[in-house]
């Protein structure tokens, strides 16, 4: 079992990228510039690590070195990106990775791409890269290639001893569940779970109860074993059922308008762990968007719209129209799950000015747009 911060310190420890792996500042994977520069790396990547995995570690600055990090990236769905765009396209998985000198709401990312021994290319076009072309490292960089290309393998003793330097032993676990428990959660209720004698899930977050059912917000899932953060939402609630195999979250969101707002299930996600060491994490979506009154919500949608020319033009808000901007995320994926899809642009322009306003409103819409996001990938 490797220990996932253990991996991502051995890989930035070759300070300069390789054929093996890449580090990025971010990815951004809401523009087609974006993620055609993700799917091209994927593609390098894969190409040249025909025999072992190849990786992208996320949210460390390029020139020194140093872990920045990024919000948690919780889109299980992002196979389905890679499926749709590569020929061939490699298993690959986004992990987050918590470490003890990032704040609680950043995480480093770790991309795993898991070897496929065939040739790897662009299925269509994508921004400016053509359909069909065929991409390899060289070196640090990632490289188009035109013609006929003979798969090598020259990385798998490299990776196969950085794997085995990252794996994990019982003083890593009680550690990682003292730290969780003790250190980065002092102020939340916690708890842990062994399974299957082998497995070490903590889960913290503020607890109560509902009609016999227990909910928990501020929310933090790890697997310990591996420094894995499941679940992160500093705004969501969440469920959660316990047996001797299954660890399952089912996270809720708060929509609504003016006073009518409740909970909404989102999504489930099951972790289901064997008898042979090896655990299976299953993802569905379940959610069914609340339908409000068009007439209602061409109201708030222009009201929104006025909301941001104000900001654009640096105008004062009033009392109670700073009090609709806190609402205005929300507010605008309501709208976009009722047919509005002009809505989904609108947020996102509203982005810079959102991000620049004090308070919790850029909190907000960092949550809205996790949620856009699954829905939109399902």
């Amino acid at each position: 079992m490797i220990n996932k911060r253990l991996l991502i310190k051995n890989l930035l420890s070759h300070n300069d990228e390789s054929s093996f792996y890449d580090k990025k500042r971010s990815i951004d994977l809401s523009s087609k510039e974006g993620k055609a520069k993700f799917l091209k790396h994927i593609c390098a990547l894969s190409n040249s690590n025909p025999e072992n995995n190849s990786f992208i570690v996320i949210g460390v600055e390029d020139g020194a070195n140093e872990m920045r990090g990024v919000d948690f990236f919780d889109d299980s769905k992002i196979q389905n990106l890679v499926n749709a765009y590569l020929t061939n396209a490699p298993l690959i998985i986004y992990e987050n990775i918590a470490f003890p000198n990032l704040p609680n709401d950043k995480v480093v990312g770790l991309v795993t791409i898991r070897p496929n021994g065939m040739i790897t290319s662009l299925r269509k076009n994508i921004w400016k890269y053509w359909g069909g072309s065929i991409f390899l490292r060289d070196g640090s960089i990632s490289m188009p290639k035109d013609f006929d290309i003979e798969i090598k393998d020259v990385n798998s003793k490299i990776v196969q001893a950085i794997e085995n330097k990252a794996k994990n032993n019982i003083a890593l676990t009680l550690d990682g569940v003292m730290d969780f428990m003790n250190h980065r959660h002092d102020d939340l209720e916690s708890h842990y779970k062994v399974f299957k004698e082998l497995f070490v899930l903590c889960w913290a977050g503020n607890s109560k109860k509902h009609k016999a059912q227990t909910y928990y917000s501020r929310v933090d899932i790890e697997l310990i074993n591996e420094q894995v953060r499941l679940f992160y939402s500093a705004l969501d609630e969440v469920s959660i059922c316990i047996t001797e195999d299954e660890f399952k979250i089912t996270e809720y969101v708060h929509l609504g308008l003016n006073s009518q707002f409740r909970y909404y299930p989102l999504e489930e996600v099951s972790i289901r762990f064997e008898d042979n060491g090896s655990y299976k994490i299953e993802t569905e979506l379940v959610f069914e968007a609340p339908l409000f009154n068009k007439k209602t919500l061409h109201h708030i949608f222009n009201s929104n719209n006025y909301l941001i020319e104000k900001l654009k033009k640096n105008i004062a808000l009033t009392p109670s129209e700073e009090k609709d901007l806190y609402a205005l995320p929300s507010t605008y994926l309501v709208c976009f799950l009722n047919d509005f899809t002009a809505a989904k642009d609108k947020l996102f322009e509203a982005k810079p000015y959102l991000k620049k306003y004090p308070g919790d409103v850029y909190q907000s819409y960092k949550e809205s747009v996790r949620i856009l996001r699954k829905v939109k990938y399902n």
